[in-house]
């Protein structure tokens, strides 16, 4: 089997295990919350890597940063509870709308993250990443989506959302544990050269009433069927399509 083939073969898994994985309405309930386990743990070798579920409590973890990460050779701004990466006069321009503790936005991520990169660094894409608190009664204690949420506009603000982004899907804690806490939200931003100003938006909260609006005004789009959701011109884009990406940007 060739290359090509491969490449194609996974692709397909990828897309077929985010739309298992995605939630179809706001009131979760545990049979969807069992087919996410499943669908994440039927994920297989994407670029050659095995995803495997975390199965571990992250309250004590130190969050440190992911090995080897950089940030993006493009243009980032924030905008209320989007933040936008790519050149204005890109080819395409797509909304991203994603929750960090979403298991299908990690999956997608990990589908499509790094060709997403490429089509921005090349002038091609830009994306308007809207950080949804969309999961925040999924996590034990609840919040951590809303402090994920809010730390990720403060990166942000500090000029380290793409390495930030990065780390916290590369480290995703299960959907139904314990997140990570904002004393470790705030050491990822430290590790990562944020400053002082990064801890104390995320210790206050800043953003959250960004975030929370942000996630109203979508909510109110019969369009939005939950995390993750890509769209263009208000238009749903169907990512189960290996190609939608290639098709988009050419």
């Amino acid at each position: 089997m060739g290359g090509a083939e491969r490449n194609a073969r996974k692709k397909k898994q990828a897309a077929r295990a985010v739309a298992a994985a995605r939630g179809t309405s706001n009131d979760r309930n545990k049979v969807v919350i069992g087919l996410v386990v499943v669908a994440a743990l039927a994920l297989v070798v994407i670029g050659g890597v095995l995803w495997t579920a975390r199965d571990k409590d992250t309250s004590g973890d130190a969050l440190t940063p992911l090995d080897g990460v950089t940030g993006v050779s493009a243009p980032i701004t924030r905008e209320g509870a989007v933040v936008v990466v790519g050149e204005e006069g890109a080819k395409a321009t797509v909304d991203l709308y994603e929750d960090f503790l979403c298991p299908a936005c990690g999956a997608f991520k990990k589908a499509y993250g790094a060709q997403m990169k490429d089509e921005i660094e090349a002038g091609n894409l830009r994306v308007r990443y809207h950080v949804l608190p969309f999961l925040v009664r999924y996590s034990k204690p609840e919040g951590y989506s809303r402090d994920a949420a809010n730390a990720g506009l403060c990166a942000a603000d500090a000029g380290k959302f793409w390495e930030f982004h990065e780390t916290l899907y590369a480290k995703q804690p299960e959907e139904g544990g314990p997140g990570y806490t904002k004393q470790q939200l705030a050491d990822l931003g430290t590790a990562l050269g944020a400053g002082d100003a990064f801890k104390q938006c995320v210790d206050s909260g800043a953003h959250e009433a960004e975030a929370q609006a942000g996630l109203d005004e979508i909510k109110a789009n019969e369009q939005f069927k939950g995390t993750p959701t890509v769209m263009k011109d208000g238009q749903v884009l169907d990512f189960q399509n290996e190609n939608w990406l290639s098709d988009l940007v050419r």
